[in-house]
C-alpha cells in the first residue's frame, strides 16, 4: 500500500471528507475540491490511514467502470456497519454483484416508479400543505426529510408512523456524533445500525408470515439467480439489502431537494424560469444533480496500476469526489453555472459502470414532483440571512438545516 512518503510532497494533502468544518459556509466542500483539482486528477490525503482523493470526470469515470481493477468494497472510509458485513449489492463486485443488482432492478424499474407518481404528489402537497399558511418553514424537518423517508416508507409497504425511528439512525450512521471523538462516532453508528436491523428483522418476520405485492414481500419470497443456481435470499442477505436501500435513498433526496431550494433562491431569474414554464423542470433536475452531487464513493485497489498518471498501490483505498467530476471544464461548459436548459448533461451523481444507482428512477421523480409543487405553492421562497443553510459533511454530503421564508399560501 501507498505511504504519504511516496507521493510528491505537492500532491499530499490533509482534507478530510469527514471534517465538521466542511459544513458551513454553504460552498466550503466545493470550493475545497476545486483546490484539490488544481493540483491534479488524484491528490493523497493523509486522512484516515491514507487514501487517494480522485477529482476529474475522465479518471472517475474510469475507476467507475472499472470493478476489476477497484473493488466497491469498502465504500466508506469509516465504519458504518460495526462489522456486520458488506452492503448488498453496492459493496460486491461483478460477479457475485450480478444476481442481486437483477434481484432489485424489476422493482425500481422506470414503469414501476412511475406509477408511483399520484402517491408521491399527494405527500409532496400534505406536507406542503403543514407550513405553507405560516410564511416559514424549516425545510429539512419540515419537508426535505420527511418527502424519501415517507416514499421508502410506502415502497417497501412499512407503517408511515415509524418515519421517526430512521431518523436519529441514518443521521448517526451517515455523520456520527456531533462533537464525539471518531471511536465515539462508530460506536455510536454500531448501535443505530443494529437498531434498524432489528426493525428490518421485524418486518422480514412480518411478511414471511403475510405476504404482499409489495417490494419487501417480493424480495423475501422470490428465487433469484444467485451462487450458479435459484434461490431465496436469506435473512440476513435481506438486512443487508434494506439498510442500503433505506441509506441510499434518505439522505441523498434530501441533500438534492435542499440544494434545489439553495441555487433557485440564489438565481431568481433561473427560478423564474420554473415558475413561467415547468416544461424545463426534468431539465432543472439533471442540473442541480449536476451542480452539486451527493455521494461520495469509495474504491480499493485490488492491483498495482495507474491513474492520472500516477502510480497505485495494491491494496490502496480511493474516494471519488462526484461533486469534483461535475464541475470538470473538460467536460461542462461553464461548470459552476446553474444552467437549467443544459444539454447535454452527462453527470456523474448516479455514477456509472455496473454500480450505477438502482433508484435514479425514484429519486428523479421525487425530486421532480417536489419542484412542481414548490413553485406552485410557494414560489417566492427565501433564505434566512440570520439562519443559514447548515450542511453536513461525510461520504453523503447533503443538508441539516435550512430555514425559509415566503408568502402565506391562502
Amino acid at each position: 500500500m501507498t505511504t504519504a512518503a511516496e507521493v510528491p510532497p505537492d500532491l499530499v494533502v490533509d482534507f478530510d471528507v469527514y471534517d465538521p468544518s466542511l459544513a458551513f459556509p454553504v460552498d466550503t466542500v466545493q470550493e475545497r475540491v476545486a483546490e484539490l483539482a488544481a493540483k491534479g486528477p488524484v491528490v493523497y490525503s493523509t486522512a484516515h490511514g491514507g487514501h487517494w482523493i480522485v477529482t476529474r470526470y475522465k479518471e472517475i469515470h474510469e475507476v467507475l467502470r472499472d470493478p476489476e481493477t477497484f473493488s466497491s468494497y469498502p465504500n466508506n472510509l469509516v465504519t458504518t456497519t460495526a462489522g456486520f458485513g458488506k452492503f448488498i449489492p453496492i459493496e460486491l463486485d461483478p460477479p457475485e454483484h450480478t444476481g442481486y443488482r437483477l434481484a432489485l432492478q424489476p422493482l425500481f424499474s422506470p414503469t414501476r416508479m412511475k406509477a408511483l407518481e399520484d402517491d408521491i404528489r399527494g405527500v409532496v402537497n400534505e406536507l406542503i400543505d403543514g407550513f405553507s399558511g405560516k410564511g416559514e418553514a424549516e425545510f429539512i424537518a419540515e419537508f426535505a426529510h420527511e418527502l424519501p423517508t415517507r416514499v421508502f416508507l410506502a415502497l417497501m409497504d412499512w407503517p408511515i408512523e415509524d418515519a421517526p425511528v430512521f431518523t436519529d439512525a441514518t443521521d448517526i450512521i451517515l455523520t456520527g456524533v456531533p462533537g464525539a471523538s471518531e471511536e465515539e462516532s462508530n460506536q455510536a453508528r454500531g448501535e443505530a445500525a443494529f437498531t434498524m436491523l432489528g426493525y428490518f428483522q421485524n418486518m422480514i418476520n412480518e411478511r414471511r408470515q403475510n405476504p404482499g405485492t409489495d417490494v419487501t414481500s417480493q424480495l423475501i419470497h422470490t428465487e433469484f439467480q444467485l451462487d450458479g443456481g435459484k434461490r431465496l435470499l436469506t435473512d440476513e442477505e435481506l438486512n443487508r439489502m434494506f439498510f442500503l436501500l433505506l441509506i441510499a435513498g434518505l439522505h441523498t433526496v434530501q441533500g438534492s431537494l435542499a440544494w434545489s431550494v439553495i441555487h433557485l433562491a440564489n438565481n431568481p431569474d433561473r427560478r423564474q424560469q420554473i415558475i413561467d414554464d415547468d416544461s424545463v423542470i426534468p431539465t432543472a433536475v439533471e442540473e442541480i444533480l449536476r451542480i452539486e452531487a451527493a455521494v461520495i464513493p469509495g474504491r480499493r485497489a485490488t492491483r498495482a496500476t495507474e491513474l492520472g498518471g500516477f502510480p497505485i498501490g495494491e491494496g490502496d483505498q480511493l474516494i471519488l469526489m462526484l461533486c469534483s467530476a461535475n464541475r470538470d471544464p473538460a467536460e461542462f461548459e461553464d461548470p459552476k453555472e446553474l444552467d437549467l436548459y443544459r444539454l447535454p448533461n452527462r453527470h456523474l451523481s448516479f455514477g456509472a459502470g455496473a454500480h450505477r444507482c438502482i433508484g435514479s428512477h425514484l429519486a428523479r421523480i421525487e425530486l421532480k414532483l417536489a419542484l412542481e409543487e414548490i413553485h406552485r405553492r410557494i414560489p417566492d421562497y427565501a433564505l434566512v440571512e440570520s439562519d443559514p443553510p447548515v450542511m453536513h459533511s461525510s461520504q453523503v454530503r447533503g443538508c441539516a438545516r435550512l430555514p425559509i421564508v415566503f408568502t402565506p399560501e391562502r
